[in-house]
């Protein structure tokens, strides 16, 4: 499965072919680079690693030098795993880049969310609240009963309720790409990603076609 690394440039709009506009996020993708390549005999199955954005020597430890020495890549920040078809083969070192995708194709795109703080139920999980009327008075925002007495006796794990809200991973499906500009390695897609502007995104091609 063909995927890249990039970083979230920002949102726009474009005019498709037949005169509509269309909200368009742009995404700097790669130059990404193949740093390890995992097979079905050693490691159980077939993938690659790939890395993204060159930085100095001194900002990377010493056992991630010498991961990345073995392929001959340059020092890479970020390293993401990509599952391979059987049809597919990479070589260690190769350098990735928007060229893997072409407009019209579906991707998914998975980012961190924007980080909240601290958030209620009624906004966090989108609860109605409680009653305006019947004499309560401090209820208006609350979550309610979360659960039952002597059994389970405890609040069971999962429950919903106020707590931090945001910076969770999350995954966008089946975004079509717009447009490839390889020369500037920005791919723009239609619809919004989560994440900040600046924020680190993964895209690979869309598992549900």
């Amino acid at each position: 499965m063909k995927g890249l690394i990039g970083r979230k440039v920002g949102m726009t709009q474009m005019f498709t072919e037949n005169g509509e506009v269309v909200p368009v996020t742009l995404i700097q993708a790669g130059p990404c680079y193949v740093t390890q390549r995992k097979t079905e005999a050693v490691d159980g199955y077939s993938a690659i690693q790939v890395g993204y954005e060159v930085v100095p020597t001194r900002k990377l430890s010493k056992g991630e030098q010498g991961h990345l020495k073995e392929s001959g890549v340059p020092n890479v920040r970020h390293l993401r795993e990509f599952r391979l078809k059987g049809d597919e083969a990479y070589d260690l070192g190769q350098v990735l880049d928007v060229s893997l995708f072409s407009p019209g194709e579906r991707v998914d795109v998975i980012g961190t969310t924007k980080g909240r703080g601290f958030a209620g139920a009624m906004k966090r999980h989108g609860f109605h609240g409680g009653p305006m009327t019947h004499g309560q008075s401090d209820r208006q925002r609350a979550v309610g009963s979360i659960g039952a007495g002597t059994t389970p006796g405890r609040v069971n794990k999962g429950m919903r309720g106020p707590g931090h809200m945001g910076n969770q991973r999350l995954t966008v499906s089946g975004l079509k790409v717009e447009f490839v500009d390889p020369e500037r390695n920005i791919i723009g897609v239609r619809g919004g990603v989560p994440g900040s502007v600046d924020g680190l995104v993964v895209i690979r091609a869309a598992r549900k076609q």
